[in-house]
């Protein structure tokens, strides 16, 4: 399926088989991809930071992270179903998994001291020959020169930059022309729930597409905003996408 433009911003409907065979074509060509995603927090932050809209012009991939997407996507006609959804807690086994085959090197950059490499361990005990780093996503500006060092030596081919958003993407704009990795993929908190810092909502709710629901009730501080504020700040783009498909199909009568 085609980019397509949801709430002001583009996204590429790929199921997780998909996905992950672009992601092995791009270190298989020896090419360095962006690899973001787009959930209704990210489309927020997307119309009112300027280095995340950066970050989106400059991604290869944007993949779909967050079911509200592909709801509002088939409102609009689009025909996007449960596959089109890829969330880091789904994808992180089968792609580490896939890197472990593969002999991929992978650089994990985020979370707070010691939560990354104690699920570097849990993976690595799950996937044995499995190459991964890691190193926490609490440094300095004055110590940003040595964790780059430390990645590009590595030479990894996944880069996975966890260190939630906007952060995570304002740090890939603002050093991208030093990493020397394949993919680089803005993965969020993702090695927080492999570690177990942060509890993995039951599939059943994501099933049901109430996965905000439980992560609202986890971390009710952190992220009522998230949750509880900021989608209403998406009722004009939301109006927009309705206006232009409107205009659309009035125009093929």
């Amino acid at each position: 399926m085609q980019r397509i433009a949801l709430l002001g911003v583009e996204v590429d409907p790929l199921p997780l088989r998909e996905l992950s065979a672009l992601v092995a074509q791009a270190i298989e060509r020896g090419e360095r991809w962006i690899v973001a995603n787009h959930n209704l927090h990210s489309v927020y932050l997307f119309h009112r930071d300027p280095k995340m809209r950066s970050l989106y012009r400059q991604a290869r991939l944007i993949h779909i992270d967050g079911m509200s997407l592909v709801w509002w996507g088939r409102i609009l006609g689009y025909r996007l179903n449960r596959s089109h959804r890829v969330t880091y807690v789904n994808w992180v086994y089968p792609l580490m998994a896939q890197a472990s085959q593969r002999g991929w090197r992978v650089f994990y950059l985020g979370g707070k001291p010691g939560v990354a490499e104690r699920a570097a361990q849990i993976l690595r005990g799950r996937l044995p020959g499995l190459q991964i780093r890691t190193h926490h996503g609490y440094f300095s500006k004055d110590e940003n020169e040595r964790v780059l060092s430390a990645i590009n030596s590595y030479r990894p081919h996944i880069l996975m930059v966890g260190m939630g958003m906007p952060r995570q993407e304002r740090w890939v704009v603002d050093n991208l022309e030093y990493i020397q990795a394949n993919a680089i993929l803005t993965a969020g908190g993702c090695f927080d729930y492999v570690a177990g810092v942060i509890p993995t909502p039951p599939r059943w709710m994501g099933r049901l597409s109430l996965e905000w629901l439980f992560r609202l009730g986890s971390e009710p501080r952190r992220l009522w905003r998230r949750y509880l504020i900021e989608p209403w700040f998406l009722v004009l783009p939301a109006a927009r996408d309705v206006s232009v498909r409107l205009r659309g199909r009035l125009g093929r009568r």
